[in-house]
């Protein structure tokens, strides 16, 4: 008999546990998540850009537009939540290997590291006044004197 009463509890705890998971992943997946763009100075004439050509420019192998005007790349922070994100959902990378990739071509003496920005605000900023210059920001974080670059 007490074993088919702890039989009984097993089971509410079991199924109380499977409820509360149930709701946390609920909330996990309806939380909002913010669309990342890449994003230009506006003075730049090139409006798209592939996903391997993105990936080369952050990835600081391509160092010139179409045009042949330089480029100047900014990121955030490798900790900084959009950076990660960035990372993830635009690039399909992980962040360290973003920095892995950059250390490389430090130490290697062949290329150079992004310029890293201490926050969004900087970044439009840099964005804004340098040409060629690009970087990523949220949706809502992007102010009228910087364009989308389009990924084809």
């Amino acid at each position: 008999m007490k074993s088919n009463e702890s039989n009984k509890n097993l089971r509410r705890k079991q199924l109380g546990f499977l409820v509360l998971l149930f709701v946390l992943m609920s909330q996990v997946l309806s939380a909002p998540t913010l669309s990342i763009y890449p994003v230009v100075n506006r003075a730049l004439t090139q409006n798209s850009v592939s996903r391997n050509g993105l990936s080369a420019i952050f990835r600081m192998r391509l160092r010139q537009w179409q045009d042949g005007s330089p480029i100047t790349v900014f990121v955030l922070h490798d900790s900084n939540p959009l950076h990660k994100q960035f990372c993830k959902q635009v690039l399909n990378v992980f962040p360290h290997q973003m920095r892995r990739s950059w250390n490389k071509l430090v130490f290697s003496g062949t290329g150079q590291a992004p310029v890293t920005v201490a926050s969004k605000e900087e970044m439009v900023d840099k964005i804004a006044s340098t040409p060629g210059a690009i970087g990523y920001l949220s949706d809502e974080d992007i102010p009228e004197n910087i364009k989308i670059l389009i990924i084809k």
